[in-house]
């Protein structure tokens, strides 16, 4: 297939203007997601630039420009302002007016303090898509209190249910499908928009993500009337409310999980008299007998061995892959989903978005953006003149990273 033929995927939210005032991850990757369908997304920073910015994990930056930021801010254009400068507000509502949708995760209250909350968007565009991420809810007794992922997953028993002690997630779970969900949201009004005309306040928080997160668990928590004690499990096992095996085995060469399977089968698979003595157990009330039993069975053997006697039986089963095995895994490099990009002297590996639309996964159209990078360009678009922009530049309400 030659370049011209590869297929393109289509800009589903072509002509959707949306004003990102948005720092961390849950906003910043709620805007990646619909800059990658096509939408204008504009990337509205104070002028020395959002926090992600500034802060990168592990210390990962390419020259200056950090990693975290590159992982969530593609496909967007920046403009850099002064939101308290006098002669900001110009510029905010013209760009308030040129907008379909407005997306912000600051605490509650800051929006409403420069001037951008709700109502006073609406008055300038009263059809305005207005969503809002906070970390407890926009209003209630944890309204004001500090919203991350780590302190979600404590505060919403993910971590209680996670291991056979407190375990936390090796990524940011909670604020990704926190920005998930507030993508799916502003999706759902640009449709409802489009019959009805109207616009759409759209509330979501990290403690809501996080308990959406445990539809499943949770329910079956709450309708079986079980109590904390129920965590209580073999280290080996996945989650409270599975049957054995489900879970993760050391072999001697690796680790392996067993998903949902027959202890039969899996009896028969390692032609092992000891599992085959607990078949007729229920594999729910004696799942701790039934795991250590399989993790002592298992534990001499290498993976090419297990894998020649489960694959057979089709026995559900995976390897545990660490980062440097999913780089070069084969479905991974199939998918599409990891891509690499220049940045500053240097190149980031990045996360692609994670569907396919007729068959091709959104390209990377723009770079993550220098700080104020386009700030000229949609200024002009919003009707400033170029002497304009130079005094609201020279003044201090704007920056350029390109001043001309």
């Amino acid at each position: 297939m030659t370049d011209c033929e590869t297929p393109q995927a289509p800009r589903l939210l072509d002509g959707i203007r949306v004003l990102s005032f948005c720092h961390y991850l849950q906003g910043p990757a709620a805007a990646q997601y619909l800059a990658d369908m096509g939408a204008d997304v504009i990337k509205v920073e104070p002028k020395n630039g959002a926090f992600e910015r500034h802060w990168s994990g592990a210390n990962t930056y390419v020259d200056d420009v950090s990693a975290f930021f590159v992982s969530a801010n593609r496909n967007k254009r920046s403009v850099a302002l002064d939101l308290k400068h006098k002669d900001t507000r110009r510029v905010l509502d013209r760009l308030v007016a040129s907008a379909d949708v407005i997306i912000e995760n600051y605490r509650p209250g800051v929006m409403e303090r420069l001037g951008l909350g709700y109502e006073a968007v609406k008055a300038i565009r009263p059809d305005i898509i207005y969503a809002s991420a906070t970390g407890f809810g926009a209003d209630g007794p944890l309204r004001d209190k500090p919203g991350q992922d780590l302190l979600v997953q404590a505060r919403s028993g993910l971590m209680a249910s996670t291991g056979s002690t407190p375990t936390v997630t090796g990524c940011a779970a909670v604020d990704q499908h926190g920005a998930a969900l507030l993508a799916m949201g502003i999706s759902a009004a640009c449709f409802a928009k489009l019959s009805t005309g109207k616009g759409t306040r759209i509330e979501g928080s990290l403690f809501n993500a996080g308990i959406d997160m445990q539809m499943e668990a949770l329910t079956l928590y709450y309708t079986g009337e079980r109590s904390r004690e129920r965590f209580a499990r073999d280290p080996h096992l996945g989650t409270w409310f599975h049957e054995a095996p489900y879970g993760v085995y050391q072999l001697s060469d690796a680790f392996i999980v067993i998903s949902l399977n027959p202890v039969a089968k899996i009896a028969e698979a390692l032609d092992s008299d000891r599992l085959r003595g607990m078949a007729s157990l229920d594999a729910y009330a004696e799942r701790d007998r039934i795991a250590a039993a399989l993790s002592e069975v298992l534990a001499p053997l290498d993976f090419a061995t297990v894998a020649a006697r489960f694959d057979p039986l089709a026995i559900w089963y995976e390897k545990v892959n660490d980062y440097d095995d999913l780089r070069v895994d084969p479905q991974a490099i199939y998918n599409g989903i990891f891509t690499t990009i220049p940045v500053a002297g240097g190149e980031a590996t990045i996360v692609n978005h994670p569907l396919k639309y007729d068959g091709a996964v959104p390209s990377v159209r723009r770079l993550p953006p220098k700080i104020g990078e386009h700030g000229q360009e949609i200024l002009a678009e919003l009707g400033f003149s170029p002497e304009e922009i130079d005094r609201l530049f020279s003044d201090g309400a704007l920056a350029l990273s390109n001043p001309s």
